[in-house]
């Protein structure tokens, strides 16, 4: 069957959250990251995405993280890429996609 992609969100602080998603983001799952993503960037100024416990991302969840970058630029809030795995890493290579985000390797904590 297929993994399921879970999604937290957690403020840090004013104006901040983390969101963490664990599993496989793809054609499945990848609404759920696009909604969820939206209405962050929409209510923080910062959203650090904790990519740590992601084990698959394709192109459609690479294409809802961009979604996401771009939801952000246009509410002028902050999108980080944190602890990027070597998957989504090569992907964003790949693609030449990693521009379209600030990648930390630090645990966004």
């Amino acid at each position: 069957m297929y993994d399921t992609l879970h999604v937290a969100v957690h403020p840090t602080g004013p104006g901040r959250c983390r969101v963490t998603v664990a599993g496989d983001l793809d054609v499945v799952s990848a609404p759920d990251i696009r909604e969820a993503l939206r209405t962050a960037v929409s209510v923080h100024d910062r959203v650090d995405v904790d990519c740590s416990g992601l084990t698959f991302c394709d192109w459609t969840g690479l294409s809802a993280l961009l979604a996401a970058a771009r939801a952000a630029k246009a509410a002028g809030s902050e999108l980080r890429l944190c602890a990027v795995p070597h998957t989504l890493a090569r992907l964003l290579r790949l693609t030449h996609a990693g521009s379209a985000f600030t990648i930390e390797q630090t645990d966004p904590r």
